[in-house]
């Protein structure tokens, strides 16, 4: 089992379901153990915004890490949580990713993008 990474951009609401059916069966085989979710997030590029929200915009970013945390805290067994990267990094060329890797919420230069300020509001208020 894994997060269903298949399921992104339009298909956010599915994914949030698949996630939620996917924690339910963890919880039946392994009740008794924390879970630390670590390397999540979705690519973005920086300054790209889009209404509604699409794949590499910083509004989809947003939606996607609050879709995750909705979904940790449904689960008490969840114990904690590390987003994918702090600052986005060059990586090879591919057809997966926008010039290099964007998952983070900074930018290779530091610069925050809309995420870094939903991860803060998640931090300060827990």
């Amino acid at each position: 089992m894994g997060i269903p990474v298949r399921s992104g951009g339009y298909q956010l609401i599915g994914a949030k379901k698949t996630f939620i059916d996917e924690m339910n069966q963890w919880m039946k085989t392994e009740s008794n153990k924390p879970f630390l979710f670590t390397e999540y997030g979705a690519d973005t590029d920086a300054g790209v915004h889009k209404l509604p929200s699409v794949q590499w915009s910083e509004e989809y970013q947003c939606e996607y890490l609050t879709m995750q945390h909705e979904v940790f805290d449904m689960f008490e067994a969840v114990v904690g949580e590390q987003v994918w990267n702090l600052c986005d990094f060059q990586t090879g060329e591919g057809i997966m990713r926008v010039d290099g890797n964007k998952k983070s919420v900074f930018t290779r230069d530091r610069q925050p993008k809309a995420a870094a300020y939903v991860l803060k509001e998640r931090w300060e208020t827990k």
